[in-house]
């Protein structure tokens, strides 16, 4: 999910969680701090609002596709299922990797955490004997962060277009350089669309398939390793 889902990767996948502290760089922490300034997410005249989004997220399943601003030139597919969990595939120019999340814990492919740190600058060598293990860690806030809408977003008028073929309404969230828009569907409130802008960047990602069964594997416990002991055998420099 451009960023719907990838800022809440970037919240998962920061310095802090690897070998060097660092503030999580994600569109839903970087307005969380507004949400004490602003309204959250008033309605439209036709019922819309982030709320009933947000309530439609988490207890109903759905698929996601796009591009991302969280890896450059990459791309992203997700599936949640409240019965589930999380899972999301991503890929970009020589690699790819995957999340996944059930019952508050996070599984993050090496890959993804590795290539992550990378793309913002951070030096990271990780050891053969760990290139295919998924670093476990707790999912602050549930696993629903990885996609819920943050408050402070605010019905744009302006922006207001067709997404998928239906109206839709633009509820948009920005801080310093990211600004996230939403569209909802007019008067069911359902996600349609995410446009996103970052440090130069854009993304766009549709949901769809909502209510279908979505199986979720999670990797077998010899393929995963604790944050803490992943801390301990990377390399950063």
């Amino acid at each position: 999910m451009a960023y719907q889902n990838e800022r809440r990767i970037r919240g998962r996948l920061t310095a802090r969680n690897a070998a060097r502290p660092a503030a999580r760089r994600t569109a839903a922490t970087a307005l969380a701090a507004l949400t004490a300034l602003t309204l959250a997410g008033c309605g439209s005249p036709d019922g819309t609002s982030v709320e009933k989004a947000n309530d439609q997220l988490r207890s109903t399943s759905f698929h996601s596709s796009g591009t991302t601003t969280a890896f450059a030139g990459g791309s992203q597919e997700a599936w949640w299922d409240p019965k589930e969990g999380f899972h999301l595939k991503a890929s970009w120019p020589g690699g790819s990797g995957e999340v996944f999340c059930k019952d508050g814990k996070t599984y993050t492919s090496a890959s993804m955490l590795a290539n992550s740190l990378r793309d913002r600058g951070q030096s990271i060598t990780v050891p053969p004997e760990l290139f295919d293990r998924f670093i476990t860690s707790k999912a602050e806030g549930g696993c629903t962060m990885f996609f819920e809408i943050p408050e402070a977003a605010e019905h744009n008028p302006d922006a207001d277009r067709t997404a998928q073929g239906k109206q839709a309404r633009a509820y948009t969230a920005s801080a310093g350089g990211a600004r996230d828009t939403y569209y909802l569907e007019s008067g069911t409130s359902r996600l349609l669309e995410l446009a996103s802008t970052r440090n130069g960047q854009s993304s766009t990602t549709q949901y769809d398939s909502y209510g279908e069964k979505f199986p979720l594997t999670l990797p077998e416990d010899e393929k995963t390793i604790p944050m803490e002991d992943f801390r301990r055998r990377v390399k950063t420099g």
